[in-house]
């Protein structure tokens, strides 16, 4: 993973954003990332009364990411065939079954979810949410694995947000 896919997170495409990526990159880690989310809040402040934080745990998310859709976005990136070809073949051929009491299910296909504890898991999911953007102009997005930080900016007091 670090010699392909992770030195693909440096390179800058239109469709998939890395730059506010702090995970699995050289220079990426906890403490870049309180250091943007603190120069991000620092600099709207110089400009804007209120700046608000709003921390996001996507630690769930890893169980529906929709593997062909994650797949279409791994073959956008710069890495060779043989290794997207391989985590092609890692996230295909799962099935599972549930059983109850003496009732077992048919076996299924698993097309969702990212395995996590692997070291392919986080790191597909910062690629499956390399498209995730701020809608509004001026506001920032600071993520690092499955947690991302959206800093917004308002002209006025906003209501109780609780």
């Amino acid at each position: 993973m670090k010699h392909f896919l992770y030195l693909s997170f440096q390179t800058q495409l239109t469709f998939l954003i890395f730059t506010d990526q702090f995970a699995f990159r050289p220079s990426g880690s906890t403490t870049a990332a309180l250091i943007y989310i603190l120069h991000t809040v620092t600099q709207l402040l110089s400009t804007h009364p209120y700046v608000v934080v709003t921390a996001l745990d996507f630690s769930r998310a890893f169980d529906t990411v929709r593997r062909k859709t994650l797949l279409r976005k791994l073959a956008q990136l710069n890495i060779p065939d043989c290794v997207y070809n391989w985590t092609v073949d890692f996230f295909g051929g799962h099935t599972c079954s549930t059983k109850l009491g003496e009732l077992t299910s048919a076996f299924l296909a698993i097309t969702a979810g990212v395995i996590q504890g692997s070291s392919v898991g986080p790191a597909t999911f910062v690629v499956h949410a390399a498209d995730l953007t701020p809608t509004k102009p001026g506001n920032l997005l600071a993520k690092y694995a499955d947690s991302t930080y959206l800093t917004s900016h308002f002209a006025h007091q906003m209501g109780c947000l609780l």
